[in-house]
């Protein structure tokens, strides 16, 4: 991540016009970006806030200009992190042309944004995106009536095709170029009076004649906001002119006691009715059924009702499951090509080259142990990254490359967001919870994106005890590859630990019921090139990592048993291990995967390969490191993220409650006699 700050930003700008990208999620205003500047810029969070902006420089006919992508924004009232950045970046960067980015599908819908940027004065243009499936989808939009009602250009574009791309470039370089008061950009306003039994537009002329400061935006757009008792607003205004501000309030006061709804439902109900109107005017859309999708054969649009129905939903996701993760990513990238690579390349002809190498370049057997013994920095470190860890994560990354080029992951969050409203979280915790099963350290840098410090916690809290990262869950798949029922029982039981510590938690902690909506993009076949450039891309990024902490891992067991440390570690960790039913040389497994989740999972693997652990110690010693302490890195990630006392407080949670439900586990299943 290249970090920058305010000061930094505004020296490298200098003197550039700047064009902000607004839009809501999943209409492709990052491919835009990326269109404009020809690379990704990523900066360090928006100062005050832990959200991520984008900044480019971007040069038409010549002419430079600063780019900024936005956060996803609905409204100028903003309800997440992401849309309070959003708006703030619209506030203060005092663009020269605002591009409002929407999905031409779904226009009526995302107007009333378009409304609220005309009416605040931002020199705005119009563009619809993804125009080929809108015309797949037989919905017609007059482009020239549609900017005759806005009083603003309009431009339709396929982003993914470059379709619109030119003619973007040109009107930006044209648009930039004119005043902000030029009657091009001078659009449309909205009557707020509408079925309110009190004026609305009074209230709003008054406080607007009251108003005598320089504002970022319209006096009638600050008027509303001040009416609707917009905190950042009100502070503006206080320092300003604070007399205009108890007007305002006293208005506000005397609207809400003549109106029956709330003064925000009243102007919402008036952008969406002129959103309506205007779309109703501009759009032609002949009325589809599910049966007259699979007739015509649209499909995408069939299954995605599927994939988002509880009755289809949910098969339709374990088949996903079974299919990607468990046969492609357990049976052949974990079981096929690890055993290959491990028993065949390693154990067979690397190992024995290496041992053979330094046993004569090097005399002491105390500096041969660092390279090639048994927890060597070659022949442990390099085997488990290289042989164990790399085709596991590989064909993971490729997975999901392809649940993401398909749009099936906004789908599995709308599926499951009525499941994780009991956990307290929404069905946009999905995104890091299936991040998780890459990498944890990852996803609880994403938790970043949920709207509130309590679905933040307890989504951090699952990420470190029940979500095991890619290389974990193949190893695990491998290991119990061939005990179907021990495999079943296993997810059973850490799903149902996620969901039980997910309800208890959310009884915990204060707070309201999450809220949830999403933009859902349209089903797709994955292109092949950009699932070989994602999984390329993921795989280099963690394979740069992992290695080197593999063999700095292999370096510290070393000294480690050279000092007698490692040895006092794994004989108080013997304790717990032998409490669980495993054998007392287990205990490695558990330190090691401090190091690391994954260095901890291969040295299950190779624990079981020598036939140390019957089915039931399999089941057992799969749950317990599933659910053990986070490692190094997503323990510090979590220090980072949620502080000292609650990244602290979790670990030390999770070291009692993984041997303590292990414990239970084991004498559950002895008590019964199972045979797994």
């Amino acid at each position: 991540m290249e970090a920058c700050c305010d000061h930094k930003q505004d020296k490298t700008s200098s003197g550039l016009k700047k064009v902000v990208i607004v839009g809501s999620p999943n209409v492709g205003k990052s491919l835009l970006f990326n269109h404009f500047t020809g690379r990704y810029v990523t900066v360090a969070n928006y100062p005050g806030t832990t959200v991520e902006v984008s900044r480019g420089k971007a040069k038409i006919d010549g002419v430079s200009f600063e780019v900024i992508d936005t956060p996803g924004i609905y409204s100028f009232s903003p309800l997440t992190e992401e849309e309070g950045v959003a708006r703030r970046i619209l506030f203060k960067e005092k663009p020269s042309l605002v591009i409002h980015l929407v999905d031409a599908k779904n226009l009526e819908r995302l107007l009333p944004l378009t409304l609220q940027l005309i009416e605040a004065a931002f020199p705005t243009i119009l563009v619809l995106n993804m125009m080929d499936e809108a015309r797949r989808l037989r919905i017609g939009i007059h482009q020239k009536a549609l900017t005759q009602d806005l009083g603003i250009p309009v431009l339709e574009t396929v982003l993914t095709t470059g379709e619109g791309l030119k003619e973007l470039k040109t009107a930006v370089r044209h648009l930039t170029g004119l005043e902000a008061e030029s009657p091009s950009l001078r659009g449309t306003t909205v009557n707020y009076d509408g079925r309110a039994p009190v004026s609305l537009e009074g209230a709003l002329a008054r406080i607007g004649e009251s108003l005598a400061g320089e504002y970022p935006i319209s006096k009638r757009s600050l008027s509303l906001l001040l009416l609707k008792g917009d905190e950042e607003v009100r502070s503006l205004v206080k320092k300003q002119e604070p007399l205009v501000l108890e007007i305002a309030e006293a208005l506000a006061s005397e609207l809400k006691n003549h109106l029956q709804a709330p003064l925000e439902f009243e102007i919402a109900s008036s952008l969406k009715r002129r959103a309506a109107r205007i779309s109703e005017n501009v759009c032609r859309t002949k009325k589809r059924s599910w049966r007259s999708d699979v007739r015509s054969g649209r499909w995408g649009e069939f299954l995605s009702r599927l994939t988002m129905n509880p009755l289809t939903g949910f098969p339709i996701l374990f088949f996903v499951l079974y299919g990607g993760l468990y046969q492609f990513v357990g049976v052949f990238g974990a079981g096929t090509v690890v055993d290959f690579l491990e028993g065949t390349v390693f154990e067979g002809f690397l190992n024995p080259f290496f041992v053979k190498v330094f046993s004569r370049i090097l005399p002491w057997p105390l500096l041969q142990d660092l390279f090639v013994g048994e927890y060597g920095m070659l022949t442990l470190g390099v085997r488990y990254a290289v042989a164990l860890i790399l085709p596991i994560v590989t064909f993971y990354f490729a997975v999901f490359a392809v649940i993401e080029d398909t749009g099936y992951l906004p789908r599995l969050a709308m599926l499951l967001d009525r499941t994780f409203k009991k956990i307290g979280l929404s069905g946009r915790a999905v995104i890091p919870m299936v991040l998780g099963f890459g990498c944890d350290t990852m996803a609880t840098m994403v938790t970043r994106t949920l709207p509130t410090v309590r679905e933040r916690i307890i989504s951090t809290l699952l990420l470190s005890l029940a979500i095991p990262c890619s290389a974990q869950l193949g190893v695990i798949f491998a290991v119990l590859a061939g005990h179907d029922r021990a495999l079943l029982l296993w997810a059973f039981v850490v799903g149902l630990v996620f969901l039980f510590i997910g309800f208890l938690t959310a009884q915990i902690l204060p707070g309201e019921r999450p809220s949830f909506y999403m933009e859902l993009p349209p089903l797709r076949w994955p292109k092949i090139s950009h699932v070989l450039t994602k999984t390329y891309v993921r795989v280099k990024w963690y394979f740069t990592e992992v290695l080197p902490l593999f063999i700095v891992a292999s370096a510290l067991i070393w000294l480690g048993q050279l000092t007698g440390l490692f040895g006092f570690l794994i004989r108080g960790l013997a304790v717990p291990v032998r409490a669980i039913g495993l054998p007392a040389e287990a205990a490695s497994i558990f330190l090691m995967g401090f190091f690391r989740r994954d260095y901890g999972a291969a040295g299950l693997y190779d624990l079981v390969s020598k036939g140390r652990l019957d089915g039931v110690q399999m089941l057992v010693a799969c749950v317990a490191l599933t659910l053990f302490l986070p490692c190094i890195a997503q323990f510090l990630m979590n220090v980072k993220e949620r502080g000292w006392k609650t990244g602290v407080g979790i670990s030390i949670f999770i070291l009692f409650f993984s041997f303590g439900f292990a414990f239970v586990l084991n004498q559950i299943l002895v008590r019964l006699g199972a045979v797994l």
